[in-house]
């Protein structure tokens, strides 16, 4: 690790440990913050210790045991982190659950992991679990974070965490040495965190890491990109995705830098502008919602502004990359960009909260190599790398002056990668789950005899060492003429275009590829104002000829795209449609982290992937939708067919 400060860490074995090493040696350090009411609180390590050890007292009081799983549902606040903490402390298994699931959903695993406590940020994280509570016998308590609603709520298994921590100090003053013993009494291969899987394919599966395995990762991850307790970083993710517990809990307390909370998810971009982070991570869909943001903003501007953004950006394309990395570029180019940097990126960045960015990250899904560059053009160290929640979301990593647009880098530090005859990349290292929580099955079948674990995604190394990422392995399949078909590596490529949310590929087994569109509702009905177009709402736009003939503008240049690709040439989308409504993880066609569920979408729409192969040029569909407030309903349309352009290939030209 890069400092003295962080190389004591080394030896450290559990979380609760780190925290109190971290409390003496910069107790007075910020440890996390939060925006209030507009204002920024901080709480230094030693207000996190202090806060902890009374947390895990009042718990205790409670009755929270050894082994006991506990649930924590809410927006990322550092009171819900600290339980984390004061969860293991005990010896007891913090399960996190997506915020914006309903109640239904998260029955699920709350009773799968037969929850006894459970954090709840505010009143409505606790109205859903009122809602299912008799289904839940082993819930005895819930402690809520936020007391807004809360006055008249009077269940005596209701606590607010304020009396929780006051209930807990009593209880340390009562039982000095307490907590101190019970942390003394956790080893490294105590389960330190259960993490459910996204579930694409089935129910989820709650995943156990051990401290060490989060811990391992943790420690590479520092060590590979020089991490020290001076970075700052947003934290505003799920806190139930992987992602998340790795940068914004076990690097935190690994390097012992700062976290950020946002005050809400409508003011992450403002407060991202207001803390500047050293250190970022966002998933490909949040890169690509910025810098639609940035393309529509440039539309309206004026003449002048929007001739000299796309001057300095073909300046920046064309060196802007080699620049970051260090390669030699001519002395005009270098000249240019600087002018660039002053007058188009410096400002952008700005603008998106990126000026500080020393190290970026992107994962959870490929990112279009087009997006990839755009940011790295413009001066942003943004990297990718390769993680399942079976690895603690660390496996590869891509080295600063090494970066390929197409690959996810090299094995991190402790991490061996190999593929399988198969083409499965097999992953093995301290950083692989220690079980499926209550499927032995399940576990034996993912770890092959030599302890790989089997990732299911398709890859190869290439000449340099780089892993490069196809698609699932179940999902990369073939077309009727034998190529490789990789549905998600096409989609990926549809939706780095700012009018494009989410695309669908279908081709397996089939003469042609297909696709479903959903448009960009802010990116398209910007698009559509400015022409004069008039809709009612995200129906009534998709439908639009003139909406057509966009999106078939942007299918076709990803075919032109694809020809020039030997192993995914004939993957050309033939046909499309775009889809009536958006994709909803509410409808259960996405995953709460925004994943496909392929076969269930290929099922739901089957009137429509039928439409295509049977060469319609229209179909009719109704749907039903689930709505805000719970209600359901209908939505129906004749969905038109249209057939894109697609290329001859060069080397079958040649042949």
């Amino acid at each position: 690790m890069p400092d003295k400060a962080s190389k004591a860490v080394e030896g450290i074995s559990t979380f609760p440990r780190l925290l109190m090493h971290h409390a003496k040696v910069r107790g007075n350090h910020p440890a996390m913050r939060e925006k209030d009411l507009g204002i920024w609180q901080t709480w230094t390590w030693e207000d996190v210790r202090e806060q902890v050890v009374a947390l895990a007292g009042g718990m205790a009081k409670l009755g929270l045991k050894r082994g006991d799983n506990v649930a924590i549902i809410g927006d990322n606040r550092p009171r819900l982190y600290l339980a984390m903490t004061a969860v293991q402390c005990l010896g007891g298994v913090p399960v996190p659950l997506y915020q914006d699931a309903v109640a239904n959903e998260m029955q699920f695993a709350l009773q799968d992991a037969e929850v006894t406590f459970a954090f709840a940020e505010n009143q409505e994280q606790v109205d859903k679990l009122l809602e299912i509570r008799d289904s839940l016998p082993a819930l005895a308590h819930i402690i809520y974070d936020d007391p807004r609603g809360m006055r008249h709520y009077d269940q005596p298994f209701l606590h607010n965490i304020e009396a929780a921590m006051a209930l807990g100090r009593e209880y340390n003053a009562a039982h000095p040495g307490f907590v101190a013993a019970e942390i003394d009494k956790g080893e490294s291969s105590d389960t330190a965190v259960m993490l459910y899987t996204s579930g694409t394919t089935g129910k989820p599966k709650g995943v156990c890491q051990a401290h060490h395995a989060f811990i391992s990762a943790a420690r590479g991850a520092c060590q590979f990109d020089g991490l020290t307790a001076d970075e700052e970083t947003l934290s505003y993710l799920p806190m139930a995705w992987v992602g998340d517990h790795l940068f914004s809990y076990a690097q935190a307390l690994v390097a012992g830098f700062t976290i950020n909370c946002p005050e809400s998810s409508d003011t992450v971009m403002s407060d991202l502008r207001e803390i500047g982070p050293t250190y970022y991570f966002a998933p490909p869909r949040i890169f690509e919602n910025l810098l639609t943001q940035v393309m529509i903003r440039m539309e309206d501007a004026g003449a002048i502004k929007r001739r000299m953004f796309h001057f300095f950006m073909d300046v920046a394309k064309r060196c802007g990359a080699d620049i970051l990395d260090g390669k030699p570029v001519g002395f005009a180019d270098r000249m240019l960009y600087s002018l660039g940097n002053a007058l188009v990126y410096g400002p952008l960045k700005n603008v998106l909260g990126l000026s500080r960015i020393r190290v970026g990250y992107t994962a959870g899904a490929a990112i279009g190599p087009d997006l990839f560059r755009f940011y790295r053009s413009i001066g942003i160290n943004l990297k990718q790398f390769y993680g399942q929640t079976e690895t603690c979301a660390y496996v590869c990593l891509q080295p600063n002056g090494e970066i390929k647009l197409d690959s996810v880098g090299k094995p991190g530090p402790f991490v061996e990668v190999k593929i399988s005859d198969k083409g499965e990349i097999l992953v093995k290292g301290p950083m692989l789950l220690k079980e499926y929580y209550k499927r032995p099955d399940s576990t034996a079948e993912a770890i092959d005899a030599e302890g790989y674990f089997l990732t299911g995604d398709a890859g190869f190394f290439d000449e340099d060492g780089h892993l490069k990422i196809i698609d699932r392995a179940k999902d990369v399949g073939k077309l009727a003429n034998g190529a490789m078909f990789a549905p998600n590596y096409i989609e990926n490529k549809l939706k780095f275009f700012p009018y494009i949310k989410e695309a669908v590929c279908f081709g397996h087994n089939r003469g042609q590829v297909c696709a479903f569109i959903n448009i960009d509702m802010e990116a398209v009905g910007n698009w559509a104002e400015k022409r004069g177009i008039a809709y009612a709402g995200y129906t009534d736009l998709a439908a639009k000829p003139e909406v057509y003939g966009l999106i078939q503008e942007c299918v076709e240049k990803v075919n032109s795209e694809l020809i020039h690709d030997p192993m995914l040439a004939d993957s050309q989308v033939a046909r499309f449609l775009v889809l009536h409504k958006e994709l909803d993880p509410d409808d259960d066609e996405l995953t709460r982290t925004r994943k496909v569920r392929r076969g269930f979408i290929a099922e739901k729409y089957g009137v429509l992937v039928d439409a295509f192969y049977a060469g319609r040029s229209s179909q009719y569909i109704e749907t039903q939708v689930k709505f805000e407030d719970g209600r359901s309903g209908m939505v129906a349309a004749d969905l038109r067919i249209c057939d894109a352009k697609t290329y001859a290939i060069p080397q079958r030209q040649a042949a």
